[in-house]
Parts: structure tokens; C-alpha cells; sequence
């Protein structure tokens, strides 16, 4: 495939940046890179134009190495709270990977990290709290504290059961509860006088 050489005009992940010559498929730069304005022919014309690239290049640098710096210093001083579902042993469902830490951080403080400066050595598959490192810039990186936490709710445990008896025992009157008095309740004949109480046979009469 033949190859031309390019001037790039703008910043081209994966290939260079501002004022760079480098070389490229024909068809890619003829299809791509010229149509989008990102690359310009390596003539000598356009070499003229290297030193107004350059300074162009320069200041956009500039300005992103100030904005990362920037944004190390704020995401430093947070934490991000992650929300997961977990079973009733409070294992995880799924795990927390780079892009989910990048969507929460857009969502949460609307903060733009792209996926691959996020370094995570693994997913995160346990609940707990984890330093994550940041690489927002080739001279920029900063640590994001990460607080993955259960969503579902913890199951209740069932009230202890009162037994039935104690239970009744404890609506019935105090009055009612009380123990009988030794020979309270016994009832006397009608025709026999109280104990202890003499009483006088009828004389016959005369």
C-alpha cells in the first residue's frame, strides 16, 4: 500500500499532534485526513506553515495541562459513592470497571474522565473502599477514593415468638392472678355453726 507523508493540523490520538510529519497510507489521508482538515500535503508551501502549527500546539497544551492539573485537585478531595446490587450473603452482582467509575463520575459531579486513564489493575467484585489512580495527563495523575456500598436492603430478622400462655397470663387482671388465700373460698355449711363456737343442747321440758 503506498505511503504519503503528512503535516497533521490537529492533535490525532494514535498518530500525533499539531506540526508532527509523519507517514501515512495514501488512502487514509486522501479519505480521512484531508477531508476532516486534520493533516495538509508535506510541501513546501505548507512547511511554512510549521511554525504557526507549533505555537497553535503549544498553547493548546498549555491550556490542557492547566486544566487537568485543575481537575486532579478536585477529584483528590472526593469520593465517589457506587451503588451495586448484592445477594443476602452481600456478594456483588457484576463488578465496577473503568467505565463505570467514568459514567458515575459524569453523573455524580459532572466530572468528563475518559475510561482509559482510569487504572484499575482488576473489576472491583467486593464491597469496601478502594484507591483508584488517575492518569489524566502525561505530567498529571492523582488518586480518586472509591466506595462501592450494597444497594439492597438488609433482611429484617424475624421478632422472637412469645409463648402463648405468657402471653394470656400477662391480659388477665392482677386481682385475677393473684393466688387464693390459704382456705379462702371454702364454704361453710349453712346448717353448722363457724368452728369454735359452742353451742347449748335444748333442755326437755318438764
Amino acid at each position: 500500500m503506498p505511503k504519503t507523508q503528512v503535516i497533521l493540523t490537529h492533535n490525532v490520538i494514535g498518530l500525533g499532534a499539531e506540526s508532527d510529519q509523519v507517514k501515512v497510507a495514501a488512502g487514509y489521508a486522501r479519505n480521512f485526513l484531508y477531508p476532516q482538515g486534520l493533516a495538509i500535503p508535506l510541501t513546501g508551501a505548507n512547511k511554512r506553515r510549521l511554525e504557526v502549527l507549533r505555537q497553535r500546539r503549544a498553547e493548546r497544551e498549555a491550556h490542557e495541562l492547566n486544566s487537568m492539573t485543575e481537575l486532579a485537585q478536585s477529584l483528590s478531595k472526593l469520593t465517589l459513592v457506587i451503588a451495586v446490587k448484592t445477594g443476602e450473603d452481600g456478594k456483588m452482582f457484576g463488578s465496577v470497571t473503568a467505565g463505570t467509575i467514568a459514567d458515575e463520575l459524569k453523573h455524580q459531579f459532572e466530572a468528563t474522565v475518559d475510561k482509559r486513564k482510569i487504572h484499575l489493575p482488576q473489576a472491583i467484585k467486593k464491597l469496601g473502599e478502594y484507591d483508584v489512580e488517575l492518569r489524566l495527563h502525561a505530567d498529571v495523575a492523582t488518586t480518586l477514593k472509591v466506595r462501592v456500598e450494597s444497594s439492597t436492603p438488609l433482611p429484617t430478622p424475624p421478632a422472637a415468638a412469645t409463648p402463648a400462655r405468657e402471653t394470656a397470663a400477662s391480659k388477665q387482671p392482677a386481682a385475677e392472678r393473684a393466688p387464693a388465700a390459704k382456705g379462702e373460698g371454702r364454704r361453710e355449711r349453712p346448717d353448722r355453726p363457724p368452728r369454735g363456737v359452742k353451742t347449748e343442747k335444748p333442755r326437755p321440758a318438764a
